[in-house]
């Protein structure tokens, strides 16, 4: 299951970022948990839940000029015993705002693929 576990979460991952830069609200909700709970990297604002997420990157993509974020996963690791795995990665936002940090994630295997049930930024510059 790691090695399975671990390319599908960065294809998942790409799709995400791939959705960032297009503004694309419709690639991001699958990619979601209903639940879904995110902790941001300055200010430890908490959106929860899936509905939220998108109204708030809804707003995002809607600013001119737009931040752009991306996050590049460096270790994911994955549970033997249960479907969830966990992401260690960089994340970069820039244009209109200029930051980057370190994330984490955390994934469980659905019927409909992985999906992030949390995450939880740091910014570091």
């Amino acid at each position: 299951m790691t090695a399975a576990a671990n390319l599908a979460i960065r294809l998942r991952r790409a799709a995400f970022n791939r959705a960032l830069v297009e503004g694309d609200l419709q690639a991001i909700g699958p990619i979601l948990a209903p639940d879904a709970v995110l902790v941001t990297g300055s200010d430890s604002a908490v959106l929860a839940g899936r509905k939220a997420q998108l109204l708030a990157w809804k707003r995002e993509f809607a600013a001119a000029p737009r931040t752009l974020y991306v996050r590049t996963p460096e270790r994911i690791v994955a549970s033997p015993v249960e479907p969830v795995a966990l992401e260690h990665g960089r994340w970069a936002a820039t244009g209109a705002m200029i930051a980057s940090g370190d994330y984490s994630a955390k994934w469980r295997e659905t019927a409909g693929g992985w999906v992030i049930e949390a995450e939880i930024y740091l910014t570091l510059a």
